[in-house]
């Protein structure tokens, strides 16, 4: 039996990458354009609950959100649950120049799911190792400032994957998590 989900966002590559896994568990995924107010908590994961809690509000009915955060190690977690507002301040010299006195060069992608059906809220994690390149690659008009710094590996970093109509990484291991939860339900 096909279930269906309600997922409350406007980004289309964040839709393509949630149906591409949820199509999987014959999951079909229905999507509405909520525009909601974003908490500022240093938890990303609390950040991606009043996202769910503010969609369902809106929506009225009940919604899965998405939500992307980074921890980067040498700053000890920085940005965090700051990341959508940093990134938007920032251009990409600018976290190269902010890492360039640091050996490790690693960054933690921190993915987030949260459902929420009116009354329990769920939350999802997964998280993935990615590293920093040498210097800013990829259009800056279609994409954040980190994502022109930051890549699975050197050789490519979102950004570039983006342009070329690709998802950056394969991995979805959030919406696997979801997935599996939503079709036990």
């Amino acid at each position: 039996m096909t279930q269906q989900v309600v997922f409350a966002t406007g980004n289309k590559r964040k839709i393509h990458e949630c149906r591409k896994v949820l199509d999987r568990y014959n999951i079909d995924v229905d999507t509405i354009s909520v525009d909601v107010d974003e908490i500022q908590h240093h938890d990303p994961a609390e950040i991606t609950k009043a996202k769910a809690r503010a969609a369902y509000g809106v929506a009225n009915r009940p919604v899965v959100v998405q939500d992307t955060s980074w921890s980067i190690p040498s700053l000890g977690g920085f940005p965090g649950g700051y990341m959508k507002d940093t990134a938007d301040w920032w251009q990409g010299q600018d976290w190269i120049n902010i890492m360039a006195p640091y050996a490790n060069r690693k960054i933690i992608c921190l993915e987030h799911v949260a459902y929420f059906d009116g009354e329990n809220l769920h939350h999802f994690q997964a998280s993935y190792e990615c590293t920093f390149v040498d210097s800013p690659r990829g259009d800056a008009t279609k994409n954040n400032s980190l994502e022109l710094v930051v890549g699975k590996t050197a050789s490519e970093t979102f950004a570039e994957a983006h342009d070329r109509g690709m998802p950056g990484s394969d991995d979805s291991e959030h919406w696997r998590i979801f997935a599996e939860w939503f079709s036990a339900q």
